[in-house]
């Protein structure tokens, strides 16, 4: 049939069919990003891959493998991302689903940066151990879970104040997401490189194996020495100058940023000079 046979209410259903069918694919990848369930899909893919693949070259008993697999599937895919379609279920109820996502105005972002320095700054001055970690491009929602939610807007102010000593959320990471503050008190994974310095407490080594794992960038604040280290793929910058500090953490997160190679000496994980 022509193209321009076609009744326009048939064309323009079809239409609004396949754009429903990819906002919904977006949206669950949305929710699953940066989870567990991003590898079991790509679990999925392979063994639908492998069923296309046999029945094209005739492999009748592989095909039928992977066609039992497909149909038994589903309730495993039921148990395997309960979470997922929990979390799922619940921005839906609460019409999160459909609210717009994405990465931060530059100025939004700026101010981002602004409240984690003189957060950073004034912690440091006083030897208030902190370990904040700020989500870019590989989701952080399984570390989030771990933690008691806030969904506050960034500031100083609160920064400071979760992590002050014998307060309820002071142990744990930060996590801040869409520039909010997601979380408090979560739990990071930690690094198991052989090569760690010794030196290193839990907090540098968990800001280590959150950059191990994601894109994120952790800061940390030492409470023994007050001195201020950044991670960030899988490299420990140490004991930075407030202006390595700053260029790091502008660089990292601003887009546009254009700032010079700062002089400050800054040191990797394996302690040599960077």
């Amino acid at each position: 049939m022509p193209f321009y046979d076609i009744p326009i209410l048939e064309l323009l259903a079809n239409t609004l069919d396949i754009l429903l069918v990819w906002f919904v694919i977006y949206k669950l990848i949305n929710v699953v990003r940066g989870t567990k369930a991003v590898q079991l899909l790509n679990g999925i893919f392979v063994i639908l891959l492998g069923k296309v693949i046999s029945d094209f070259l005739h492999l009748n008993t592989l095909s039928w493998l992977m066609q039992q697999v497909i149909e038994w599937g589903f309730l495993a895919i039921i148990i395997i991302f309960q979470p997922e379609l929990r979390r799922a279920l619940e921005q839906l109820g609460r019409g999160k689903i459909f609210a717009k996502s994405g990465i931060p105005e530059e100025e939004e972002q700026e101010k981002m940066v602004e409240a984690i320095i003189r957060a950073t700054d004034y912690m440091a001055k006083r030897r208030i151990g902190a370990l904040i970690s700020i989500e870019r491009e590989t989701g952080m929602g399984d570390y989030i879970e771990t933690g008691i939610p806030l969904h506050a807007k960034v500031s100083s102010e609160l920064l400071i104040n979760i992590f002050i000593p014998n307060t309820p959320l002071h142990d744990g990471a930060v996590v801040i997401q869409r520039n909010n503050v997601a979380a408090a008190a979560c739990y990071l994974p930690l690094s198991e490189s052989p090569f760690i310095s010794k030196e290193l407490g839990t907090r540098h080594r968990a800001a280590l194996g959150i950059s191990e794992v994601t894109d994120s960038i952790t800061v940390v604040v030492s409470e023994e020495t007050g001195n201020v280290s950044l991670t960030k793929n899988g490299d420990l910058h140490r004991d930075l100058t407030s202006d390595a500090f700053r260029e790091l953490l502008e660089n990292g997160l601003l887009s546009n940023n254009k700032t010079k190679q700062a002089s400050s000496a800054r040191w990797n994980w394996r302690g040599n000079k960077k």
